[in-house]
């Protein structure tokens, strides 16, 4: 895939990157409910792991210059870039049919359970811990209930989205036809 497909391609995941958190998401003062994990595993698995650290780092920047919910925090900047190498390392398929559709579910699984505890669980109940000044031990049960039930929800939501995808992927943007 040619230089000018994928900042084409990181471009229009940025915006809908934006749009999702920003926008179609809902926020509480302890967590966040959002589909914005589509688009980073998406382009985790087409692009690999330097261009989602691109998308999400710039997602978040943008993201909290343009449309704040509060004072910009650069640990959430930093929880945001270690998903996005996360999902890069373990999702990226250089080619179409670089592992099974087995292998490429369990990376999934795996992917996001590393995420959930380590990014979210772990790392952003710490940020939140600081910047609201409430104890991280309040905070970490709420947050852990929430992201155990959601991590199957972004696994299956995610799988399904990625299938639909593929094959119109691979035909148009993946092609050598630049």
């Amino acid at each position: 895939m040619s230089k000018n497909k994928k900042v084409i391609l990181v471009s229009i995941l940025l915006a809908m990157l934006i749009v999702l958190s920003r926008f179609l998401s809902v926020k509480t003062p302890i967590t966040k409910i959002s589909f914005a994990f589509v688009t980073t595993m998406l382009c985790a698995t087409w692009l690999g792991p330097k261009w989602t650290l691109l998308l999400n780092v710039l997602g978040d920047v943008i993201g909290a210059t343009l449309f704040p919910t509060g004072p910009y925090f650069v640990g959430y900047t930093v929880s945001t870039a270690i998903a996005a190498l996360i999902y890069g390392f373990l999702l990226y398929k250089k080619e179409p049919n670089s592992f099974s559709e087995k292998v490429f579910i369990l990376r999934v699984v795996f992917a996001v359970l590393l995420v959930t505890f380590f990014v979210n669980i772990g790392l952003n109940t710490l940020w939140t811990s600081i910047t609201s000044g409430k104890a991280f031990k309040v905070l970490f049960f709420t947050r852990f209930v929430k992201n155990i039930i959601t991590a199957p929800i972004h696994i299956v939501v995610f799988i399904f989205v990625e299938r639909l995808l593929r094959k119109p992927f691979d035909l148009y943007v993946r092609s050598n036809d630049d």
